[in-house]
């Protein structure tokens, strides 16, 4: 065993400084094919390579590093697949910076020139995040580590994209698209921020063309009125069904527009009339399909208004709002300006306001590949399982209403589209490689969505479209996705439907959604609440163990967590009572080697509770892994560990342990280097470094506790009851320091002590564990025996089978004691009407189960035996 040189608090700055290379260089977190257990394997959720994670990722990766160190110790060719993201808009738009910053732009570069600083900065942050990863203690194969734009996964999105055309999935149209003016490109849905903003409803006046009236309408755009092409009214609304077919003059522009009749338009909403510009909004650019009305795009791509738009030509858009309200108003046709607050859509990379925009972009063609991916999860064995379920329905839901999605992005850092268009005669080729002759052909500009590639993760980076590929073959499909809720609609469906379309099977069998990380007060952390927090900040400070910990274990599957500084803090003393207690274990089991450990002694209670109790924890720990309920395993983890073997078993391996006996010296030694070994063990996944230090320092088989195997019930230390006869002794020791407490008798006061057993069985146990009582409960003398009369002017407890009696004459007002049991009284009788009215519950008798049945009546009667004594002991008070 390694000398113990650790110091009296755990500290992360010396335990975890020069093993991020440890962690890194991967000599244990290969993946083992020899293993003679099924695969399990996992693919990191890819980062944006933009230099920092965020606690989101940090949550994923913590639990899918539990997973998969616990499917490792447990003897599965586990294999951790790390990788990351190009992040097309977020990563050239850094790069487009830094760019500015040096006084020039990436069309002064060119394309070629351009890409190969993007790739420089890649490789330059991609670095800062596997530093960081390690830091975060990750157990990555970083043998098999990829990237969304490496040679491998571009071929996989080229194979990907052909297939879709070549099946008619994919196509080339105009349609309305989220436009990001700022970076000139096509945005999708989650790249997408809405905020609320003060707006403004313009209400107008468009007078019918005829000269007969005019009609009412209102917009939050008013320059978007310049590309209006038709106004609608319902084809039931009785009070303009004679107009529909006639036309309205536009205002300021002159121009004649029809009124079409459609049921987009909801009646009792406004003046039940609505202007139609179906270049600059989804809703008007369908209605303008079904009546064939025109598209007028009157904006160019930065955000200016163009040619089409008249005299506004050049100008901002929101510029131009401003001059046509005041056009409206010298018009006489602006009725009213209403303040309205409403939610508009801004760019998450460059905060510019979205602009639903008339483009020609390529689009997937969703609702076949939907259908099939819904079809999939009605099949039990091939269906993915959502955790918790309910969020099944929230991926159906979306799934059944899904639009076609477009995937082209007017970027040059991404997967270029695989198609060219030929110079004579605008035909469109698409294919995986170049045509024969591509000197007549020019490639297209726009690069890939991100999430086209990044919807191929699960099964590109195991070498496909190669499916005779070992790592294909052998790990696909994966077992378990990790990530949050957010990102249900945008990712993980397109992981489901891609990979049923190219595999036939699911990408992974489970998908663990968790929520969001919140601030203290419930709120999304964000810039400009200036509320973030950064993960390495926290593991600088308190360990990535400890970050770690609370990450795990501070919610529930599917819930929100609110991070605060108080609990890491809480969970930072979590670690150091767990290296204390290994500090004083280790000083009393120095010179202990693995192969002098000897269970096979003369085991004291105490040694066969806390073994008992091991195994428990062993068990529940397990089984709720498996499930992925980490903040009950969390629960059982401090349980056992602070209580249990901190508060309890150490204080009690005291008496052996600085006593004369030899035997019983070495019988606790090797109790606490198993109990010890095995709680590690089970808290590695958890906390990795501090774990591994311990664990070094113990008497242990092996190179390190990564691949030490999982712990496992041992039958032979079910000491049932053992376990309740501490449960006994536990429960006297508490009321003891109850009565001290009470009456303000501090432990260094002894005290003469009697405890009436209900009957000989429960009398012999306590005479054979009376050491433990006299340490304890420090007493003036202690008389054990049954049907014992109280003494004179004592306070009294009851616990499960005996009633303590202390006389504390002189210390106790025998008023204020009856009170306190009159409490207690109504206590237990609480107790005995709960249990009361479930057992005459035919309904609960008959369909509970049977062991249930015979626990809750185990119950009443020992609530009724407890009640009956402290009856009995305020008679015996008042008669005083």
């Amino acid at each position: 065993m390694t000398e113990i040189t650790m110091p009296t608090k755990y500290d992360p700055k010396s335990t975890e400084a020069g093993r991020y290379e440890w962690w890194l260089n991967g000599k244990f977190f290969e993946a083992d094919p020899t293993s003679d257990k099924e695969p399990y394997s996992i693919v990191i959720p890819p980062p944006n390579v933009t230099g920092k994670l965020h606690l989101g990722h940090a949550w994923d990766t913590t639990l899918q590093d539990i997973l998969i160190r616990m499917k490792r110790m447990q003897g599965y060719d586990a294999l951790w697949l790390p990788g990351m993201d190009h992040a097309g808009i977020a990563t050239q738009a850094k790069v487009e910076e830094k760019l500015r910053g040096e006084g020039i732009s990436r069309y002064d570069l060119g394309r070629e020139k351009f890409l190969k600083k993007t790739w420089e900065w890649k490789e330059e942050y991609a670095s800062h995040i596997r530093e960081q990863w390690a830091k975060l203690g990750l157990g990555l194969d970083y043998s098999k580590e990829r990237f969304t734009l490496d040679e491998g996964l571009s071929e996989a999105v080229k194979e990907v994209f052909v297939k879709l055309y070549e099946k008619g999935y994919i196509y080339r149209g105009e349609r309305i698209i989220n436009w990001d003016p700022a970076a000139k490109t096509a945005l999708s849905d989650i790249e997408v921020i809405h905020k609320e903003v003060e707006g403004a409803f313009y209400h107008m006046e468009y007078p019918l063309a005829d000269g007969s009236g005019k009609l009412r309408v209102a917009t939050t755009r008013p320059e978007t009125m310049l590309g209006d092409s038709g106004v609608a009214v319902h084809p039931n609304d009785e009070r303009y069904s004679h107009l529909v077919g006639k036309t309205v003059i536009l205002p300021i522009v002159g121009r004649e527009i029809p009124i079409v009749a459609d049921d987009y338009v909801d009646m009792e909403f406004g003046t039940g009339v609505v202007k139609m510009t179906p270049a600059h909004d989804p809703n008007d650019f369908e209605v303008g399909n079904r009546h064939n009305l025109e598209r007028i795009l009157v904006m160019n791509e930065d955000g200016t208004m163009n040619d089409l738009a008249g005299k506004y030509a050049g100008m901002d858009r929101f510029e131009c709002r401003k001059q046509i309200v005041a056009d409206l108003q010298e018009a006489g046709v602006l009725i009213e300006i209403e303040p309205h607050t409403h939610q508009v859509g801004h760019s998450e990379r460059t905060n510019a306001v979205v602009e639903p925009y008339l483009s020609k972009q390529w689009f997937v063609k969703m609702a076949p590949l939907a259908e099939e991916a819904l079809k999939m999860q009605e099949d039990e064995n091939e269906k993915v399982n959502f955790v918790p379920n309910r969020f099944e329905n929230t991926y159906n839901r979306w799934m059944e209403n899904i639009h076609d999605w477009c995937i082209s992005r007017q970027l040059w850092w991404g997967h270029q589209i695989p198609a060219w268009y030929n110079n004579e005669t605008g035909e469109i080729y698409v294919g995986k490689e170049a045509p024969a002759d591509k000197e007549k052909w020019t490639q297209d500009e726009d690069v890939l969505d991100t999430w086209f590639s990044s919807a191929l993760w699960p099964f590109s980076t195991m070498d496909w479209p190669n499916e005779e590929a070992e790592l294909y073959k052998r790990y696909y499909p994966t077992n378990t996705l990790v990530t949050g809720y957010d990102i249900i609609f945008f990712w993980v469906s397109r992981m489901i439907f891609q990979g049923k379309e190219f595999t036939g099977k699911r990408p992974f069998k489970d998908v663990l959604i968790h929520g969001l990380v919140r601030d203290a007060e419930g709120r999304k952390m964000s810039k400009s609440l200036g509320n973030g927090v950064d993960p390495m900040d926290v593991i600088g400070q308190y360990g990535a163990d400890s970050l770690r910990y609370f990450l795990a274990t501070g919610s529930s599957p599917g819930q929100d967590l609110r991070y605060s500084t108080e609990k890491v803090e809480s969970t930072w003393n979590f670690v150091n009572k767990i290296w204390n207690a290994s500090r004083f274990a280790l000083m009393n089991m120095e010179g202990l080697t693995y192969e002098q450990i000897d269970l096979t002694g003369d085991l004291s209670t105490a040694d066969k509770w806390i073994l008992s109790r091991l195994n428990e924890t062993i068990d529940r720990v397990t089984t709720l892994s498996d499930k992925y309920e980490f903040g009950e395993v969390g629960r059982e983890l401090y349980n056992f560990i602070w209580d249990d073997f901190c508060s309890w078993y150490i204080e009690m391996a005291k008496l052996p342990l600085y006593g004369e006996d030899e035997a019983a010296k070495l019988t606790t030694r090797s109790v606490l280097a198993y109990v010890l070994d095995n709680t590690m063990r089970l808290l590695h996944p958890f906390m990795p470094f501090v774990t591994e230090e311990i664990w070094q320092h113990l008497p242990h088989e092996g190179e390190s506790i990564t691949v030490a195997a999982w712990p496992t019930v041992n039958p032979a230390f079910n000491f049932t009851a053992e376990a309740g006869d501490m449960q006994l002794l536990m429960d006297i020791i508490r009321s003891v320091r109850n009565i001290r407490a009470e009456v303000n008798t501090p432990m260094s006061k002894k005290v003469a002590m009697t405890i009436s057993a209900k009957d000989d069985s429960i009398a012999a146990v306590l005479e054979a564990n009376k050491g433990y009582i006299e340490k304890f409960c420090n007493p003036d003398g202690l008389t054990i025996g049954t049907e014992l009369e109280a003494p004179a002017q004592a306070m009294s407890a009851v616990v499960s089978g005996a009633e303590i009696f202390m006389p504390l004459a002189g210390l106790i007002n025998i008023d204020e004691e009856i009170a306190r049991l009159e409490k207690e009284l109504e206590k237990w009788a609480k107790e005995v009407k709960l249990v009361s009215g479930k057992l005459s519950n035919e309904r609960f008798v008959s369909k509970a189960p049977e062991a249930l049945v015979a626990t809750e009546r185990e119950k009443l009667a020992d609530y009724e035996a407890k009640y009956a004594t402290v009856e009995k002991r305020i008679a015996e008070l008042k008669n005083m």
